[in-house]
């Protein structure tokens, strides 16, 4: 019996996704062990900050890194640094920016729901163009004395119709202003930690708890040595608008350590092992009389990881996808998949542990038969 038993909280086999809503990922037993020694000992967060901020800077190509309570979080700290750069009157003031460079261009086909935080720290949200897209002359035509920053929400499958990245730099730098690139989930591929800052983004913002397999509770910001100092101005444990966004001495040890176990890994081996994954689901299916079985590449967030998609046939099975789904959730294990299309679903095998695969593959054909 482990806490969750001892709790009475379901265990759940994640093929879905590093989703918040199901803990993100499962940190490796080094970063765990690190945050572990962590917790033995005060120190001042400030200088822990910096130094692990020095650190990762360095193994990432970076000019400055921060570590913050989440990529939203990040986000928030990101905002409220290009409105206020270290002026302590204009930080007193927030998240009440009337008056302050306060506005945030962002393109209306790439923008998310996590755009709140923006809003958050006092950004006002300037969209451009259509769900389509928009062009330069969009972005080129919104930016005033009032514009703080310009902000991409990067999805690979959703950049088509939106300005090129190049080229909304460009854009922004003849402006004078920043441009910060919400990357949240864009890990893999591993060089994305260094790729959009080389191209000229000020600031890139990273889950610590996705990808990395840092705790849930962290982000990365990197980028521009004088906007992280700004972020760091805003942040705890200064009773500003970051002063909630606690990030505490384990949580900077650990993603310190999963930065470096990620770039440490081979990652060419770890997306054989996926596409090893994918194949088994697929193959275990092939043959089945209702279920059409295929590789479907690339994630949800765009990145660059192979999933099985499985496409039942509803009427013949007399079951619909949304069943299935219900079927695999209550029982033992609770198994989460997400779906595909009207009446399919994914099996993502970067949440998956070994021999999971296995045990979904059992589970479906338990409920659909066959």
């Amino acid at each position: 019996m482990d806490i969750y038993d001892e709790l009475g909280v379901t265990k759940i086999v994640n093929g879905a996704a590093t989703l918040t809503q199901f803990g993100g990922s499962l940190m490796r037993p080094e970063v765990l062990a690190a945050m572990a020694e962590a917790a033995q000992h005060f120190v001042d967060i400030d200088e822990l900050q910096q130094k692990v901020g020095e650190r990762i800077a360095e193994w990432t190509r970076n000019e400055s890194a921060y570590v913050s309570s989440g990529a939203a979080a990040g986000l928030a700290l990101s905002t409220a640094a290009c409105i206020t750069g270290l002026d302590s009157q204009k930080r007193a003031r927030l998240p009440y920016t009337n008056g302050m460079r306060n506005e945030i261009i962002t393109q209306k086909r790439g923008i998310v729901g996590y755009s709140f935080a923006v809003r958050q720290a006092g950004g006002q949200i300037v969209e451009i163009g259509t769900e389509e897209g928009a062009t330069p002359g969009d972005m080129e035509r919104a930016i005033t004395d009032k514009t703080a920053a310009i902000y991409y929400f990067y999805n690979p499958a959703r950049m088509p119709g939106q300005v090129p990245v190049e080229q909304g730099i460009e854009i922004a730098h003849q402006a004078h202003i920043p441009l910060v690139i919400d990357a949240a989930a864009q890990i893999p591929p591993v060089d994305n930690l260094w790729r959009f800052t080389q191209m000229g983004a000020d600031l890139v913002l990273f889950s610590g708890g996705k990808g990395l397999r840092g705790p849930q509770s962290s982000g990365l910001i990197l980028g521009r040595k004088d906007l992280i100092q700004a972020c760091a101005f805003n942040a705890c444990p200064r009773a500003f608008i970051g002063r909630p966004m606690k990030v505490g001495k384990e949580e900077l040890v650990g993603l310190m350590t999963a930065v470096r176990l990620y770039l440490d890994l081979d990652h060419e081996a770890l997306m054989h092992s996926y596409e090893v994954q994918v194949q088994k689901v697929i193959e275990a299916f092939a043959d089945h009389a209702h279920i059409s079985a295929r590789r479907s590449f690339p994630s949800e967030a765009g990145q660059p990881m192979p999933r099985a998609e499985l496409t039942f046939d509803e009427h013949s099975l007399g079951l619909t996808r949304d069943e299935v789904l219900a079927r695999l959730r209550s029982g033992v294990p609770s198994i989460v998949l997400a779906g595909a299309g009207d009446s399919g679903v994914f099996v993502n095998p970067q949440t998956l542990a070994p021999g999971q695969d296995q045990i979904i593959i059992n589970r479906i054909r338990q409920i659909v038969g066959g």
